[in-house]
């Protein structure tokens, strides 16, 4: 008698995934990897969010951004947000395809899971966390060596922390997932 219950494997790889999905989006598309503050030659409340594909400027007294400013230290030149605009949008759709073979693996229309589907989906989900992981952690290595006003205080911005949760939950989704290669040899 087929069992009409899902595999907690497949159901933890179906929750995690996603919410690391939106995660990483969110920290791809937001212009916060990096705050620049105390910058001379500007008011004290005057912060400066670099992102991947733009630079804003906020001033925290009015709450006036203006974001779309010029790169005048070189910034987007440097290597590692290079790799980031380049893997960040990869992983994205990487983790798209994968989560679309999850849902055909792990029950669509079917008594029973594809148990060989839902492990090929958790290693496809698994490569596309290490994939949004590698662009968070060069940056992080690299933060305080791409350029910046001589003097200002540089800190994290919440999309290197929201890139870094998302490819976690991405690469333990995709882990869970791919233990339904477990399954499958036990039926063999």
């Amino acid at each position: 008698v087929p069992s009409m219950r899902t595999p907690a494997e497949m159901i933890v790889g179906l929750v995690l995934c996603p919410c690391g999905l939106l995660l990483t989006l969110t920290g791809t598309l937001a212009p916060s990897w990096r705050q620049v503050s105390l910058v001379p030659d500007q008011p004290m409340d005057v912060i400066w969010e670099q992102g991947i594909w733009d630079i804003c400027r906020e001033r925290q007294s009015t709450h006036d951004r203006l974001c779309g400013q010029a790169d005048e230290l070189g910034y987007f030149e440097q290597v590692p947000v290079r790799v980031a605009q380049g893997l960040m949008p990869s992983s994205l759709v990487v983790t798209l395809v994968g989560l679309v073979v999850a849902a055909l693996g792990v029950r669509c229309w079917q008594l029973e899971p594809r148990h060989l589907v839902a492990g090929v989906a958790g290693l496809v989900l698994l490569l596309s966390g290490l994939m949004s992981l590698v662009p968070s952690s060069w940056y992080t290595q690299e933060l305080w060596a791409l350029p910046a006003p001589p003097g200002s205080t540089l800190t994290v911005g919440y999309s290197l922390v929201l890139s870094y949760l998302g490819s976690c939950l991405e690469i333990l989704g995709g882990l869970a997932l791919a233990l339904s290669f477990h399954h499958c040899c036990k039926e063999r």
